[in-house]
């Protein structure tokens, strides 16, 4: 009894001497993370790469420790979603980049999401089908393979960047690559493989229960709980705040709220807009009928300024998005300049009227490709193009609806009686020596024929182009080399087709 009394005694004496414990320490408070949250929307054309990166930018200004970037596409233009692709793998290595995929991420919107560190899918939503496709044509045989291993090789290297399944990205490009997902037994982890690189150790691998993602007839296209279950997304969440939670949780920080949204602009918008194809054409199509109808009727007016006004905005557009440079903008104006050189000033149609539109040509279709300006615009990959196919559909599109309403113009104008002074009424059919002219006169009187050597009085001053009378019949000329005022007598020494050239009469009597 004495020696437990003893031990007991000890015992007490020691734990007295420890020393008091230290209080409990509240739990210490989580790093706070910055997010900024870029909606991605519509066509992925220039216009949202331009945008994409202006405001990507102000999020790393601000130092953004997250860019989450809100994905709502069926894709677009090929080339312009490698450039987003590019630029999102270069900001990754700036900030942590998440594609929240709100709706769906196809085609091109593949392309971009898997370019992001972490893809989080709302429930519902998908991905995948990036296979390309061309602009009024079909890529087969060696052309399709050509594209199709470019964009895999893309794909591929974003699987490793970022850890994803690099089997089941690649079989969201080409329809052959089967792919399965089969259990390592030493892991427990599922691994995935292409149909004719399967393992073939059944002691490392349970190969009798290999599970079949993708046939080598369909193009992968995902579900947000399939991506989750395969790999692919990181979680499927039922909106973007759960996707915030997710992303706090697992690096452990505490996200700031709410988060900052950097919408695109109105002008951003507008601009996307002006570089439709659709809206190209129609642009380019009013152009050229303002120009059409400015040179059919006297003096400068109106539609001659719908012509200026809609080159502009082709000009303009294009500038904003990258893909006009100065050159381009040089040989549009040159040429533009050398046609009213050709109309205005000198007779006929020859050298410089040719160089114009020469110029213009080079100028509008160089506005197509992006390229610094020590280099001329030439599609040097199959990205570029596909981007000319897609970018000249609208000029084509704008060139045949400008000739069918000229014809109509020509028909029907001079017969409406409220819009006869648009347009010039043609002149009758041409006898002997006299020639078919653009002339037009007073309701009710019959226009003449005139030729050369027929004697008018200048209508209005010649500067050097203006109208003048013969015999009642109100003609278009060109004075040669010089100005004529009102009341001047004139001759008419050449016709080039609808075009008169006249000259002074120097002896009136």
């Amino acid at each position: 009894m004495e020696n437990s009394a003893g031990k007991f005694v000890l015992v007490l004496i020691c734990l007295l001497m420890l020393p008091a414990a230290a209080p409990a320490e509240p739990n210490q408070a989580l790093p706070a993370a910055k997010a900024y949250v870029i909606p991605c929307k519509g066509l992925i054309d220039n216009g949202l790469f331009e945008s994409i990166r202006r405001r990507t930018q102000i999020a790393l200004d601000q130092d953004a420790q997250y860019i989450i970037y809100e994905i709502s596409t069926y894709g677009g233009l090929l080339k312009s979603g490698d450039d987003i692709a590019k630029y999102f793998l270069e900001t990754g290595t700036k900030a942590k980049t998440v594609a929240y995929i709100k709706t769906e991420a196809i085609s091109a919107g593949a392309m971009i999401s898997v370019s992001c560190r972490d893809i989080i899918m709302r429930n519902s939503s998908t991905i995948g089908a990036c296979a390309p496709v061309m602009m009024g044509g079909k890529l087969e045989g060696v052309e399709r393979e050509k594209t199709e291993s470019v964009v895999r090789g893309f794909f591929g290297r974003a699987a490793e960047a970022n850890h994803y399944p690099k089997p089941l990205l690649r079989a969201m490009v080409t329809m052959r690559i089967e792919v399965y997902r089969i259990r390592n037994k030493q892991t427990a982890e599922y691994e995935f493989f292409e149909g004719d690189h399967l393992p073939k150790d059944p002691n490392l691998y349970d190969l009798e229960n290999k599970e079949l993602v993708d046939g080598d007839e369909d193009l992968l296209t995902l579900t947000a709980s399939e991506a989750e279950k395969y790999g692919v997304a990181r979680a499927a969440v039922a909106d973007r705040a759960a996707a915030l939670d997710f992303l706090a949780e697992r690096d452990g920080v505490a996200i700031s709220r709410p988060e900052v949204v950097l919408p695109i602009n109105w002008s951003e918008k507008m601009v996307r807009i002006l570089n439709h194809p659709a809206v190209v054409s129609i642009l380019f199509m009013v152009a050229l009928l303002g120009i059409y109808i400015e040179l059919s009727t006297p003096g400068v007016g109106l539609p001659g300024l719908a012509a200026v006004i809609c080159f502009a905005v082709i000009i303009g557009s294009k500038y904003l998005v990258g893909l006009a440079n100065w050159v381009e903008v040089a040989l549009l104006v040159l040429g533009l300049l050398l046609l009213l050189i050709e109309f205005f000033v000198l007779p006929g149609f020859g050298i410089a009227g040719v160089l114009g539109i020469i110029f213009v040509l080079a100028g509008l279709f160089g506005m197509l490709l992006r390229n610094p300006p020590n280099r001329l615009p030439l599609p040097h990959t199959d990205f570029d193009w596909q981007l000319l196919i897609y970018d000249s559909l609208g000029m084509v599109l704008g060139f045949v609806g400008f000739i069918v309403l000229a014809a109509l113009f020509a028909k029907y104008l001079p017969r409406l009686q409220f819009l006869s002074g648009l347009i010039l009424a043609p002149a009758a059919a041409k006898k002997g020596d006299e020639f078919e002219v653009s002339m037009t006169g007073p309701p009710g009187v019959r226009t003449r024929r005139v030729g050369v050597g027929d004697v008018g009085e200048v209508l209005s001053t010649l500067r050097p182009t203006g109208k003048v009378t013969f015999a009642g019949s109100i003609v278009d000329c060109v004075a040669q080399a010089e100005f004529l005022d009102e009341g001047t007598k004139v001759r008419i020494t050449e016709i080039y087709g609808n075009r008169v050239v006249v000259k002074k009469v120097e002896d009136p009597s």
